[in-house]
């Protein structure tokens, strides 16, 4: 088994030839790589918020676990936090803010990393705002950019601005820096917003999870800005047939695209895109772009 020095620590990587992505034959050795490559944009984001994570130790066909608590084994360096308002019972969970973390991680199959929108020192507190869009059959990408644009306008005219990435899948995300607001008053304020949006759109913009009506329709789903659910994070890879990235977009590129394939980014040329853009999520980071919720 092959080993490393990562920051100081010593780490044990195992079976980095083993293929985690059968159709494209993308291995684990290059997801580490990926992450390593990635993390100079990724850290900030996961700085601060627990997080959950993903693993495929069998690749993306095979059997997944969701695991919220540390994992057995972890070294006594990785940061571990109580978590003491989400669920029944108290969770211990990783708290990524170094590389050497990310990489063990990355090593256990990690491979999608979801995390809430608020940070552990305000727990159950929003700092951020987030709409998943996600196309029904006969729906894309390109019908969430409709849904998106007019969010961004919405959410202009009170004074928050909306940044998009993509899901790594068939959808969009859309985060706003907020101020610190309970989470609660995060989720009604999406949840009104996604209703307007069904009101304005009615063809196309759905606010209701139910399955039936999703044809053709863009689901705004506003229920991730609750304490208890996750958001896959920036640029981490998604489990998807190919190792695709959710990927932080400029609203220009967004609006350029004439195609669903050009809102598609593989993990094989990502950090050449980063390296290109740096950080487009930034200001996502910037607390004095933080604006508070109307109402609260």
């Amino acid at each position: 088994m092959p080993f490393t020095e990562v920051e100081g620590r010593r780490l044990a990587l195992s079976n980095l030839d083993k293929v985690l992505y059968p159709a494209t034959g993308f291995t684990k050795g290059e997801a580490l790589h990926y992450y390593v490559s990635v993390a100079e944009v990724l850290l900030p984001h996961l700085r601060g918020r627990p997080v959950s994570f993903l693993r495929y130790p069998d690749g993306v066909d095979s059997t997944a676990f969701f695991a919220k608590n540390v994992p057995p084994g972890a070294p006594d360096w990785v940061t571990v936090h109580e978590i003491t308002e989400v669920s029944s019972a108290p969770l211990r969970q990783v708290l990524i803010h170094d590389l050497a973390t990310l990489v063990w991680a990355a090593n256990l199959a990690a491979l999608e990393l979801h995390t809430p929108q608020w940070r552990v020192e305000h727990e159950v507190h929003a700092d951020r705002l987030v709409f998943d869009l996600d196309p029904g059959p006969g729906a894309g990408v390109l019908e969430c950019r409709t849904v998106a644009l007019w969010l961004r306008e919405r959410l202009a005219a009170d004074d928050i601005t909306l940044l998009p990435k993509t899901s790594g899948g068939k959808g969009l995300h859309l985060l706003a820096p907020i101020e610190v607001t309970p989470s609660s008053a995060a989720s009604a304020y999406a949840k009104r917003t996604a209703q307007e949006a069904e009101r304005a759109m009615p063809e196309l913009a759905l606010s209701r999870m139910a399955k039936a009506l999703r044809p053709g329709k863009v689901f705004v789903d506003h229920s991730q800005n609750a304490a208890a659910k996750t958001t896959a994070a920036p640029y981490t890879l998604r489990a998807k047939r190919q190792p695709t990235v959710s990927a932080p977009l400029t609203w220009d590129e967004l609006v350029a695209a004439r195609h669903p394939d050009e809102l598609v980014f593989s993990a094989s040329g990502f950090p050449d895109r980063v390296r290109r853009t740096g950080d487009l999520l930034g200001p996502l980071l910037d607390a004095g772009l933080a604006r508070p919720l109307p109402g609260t």
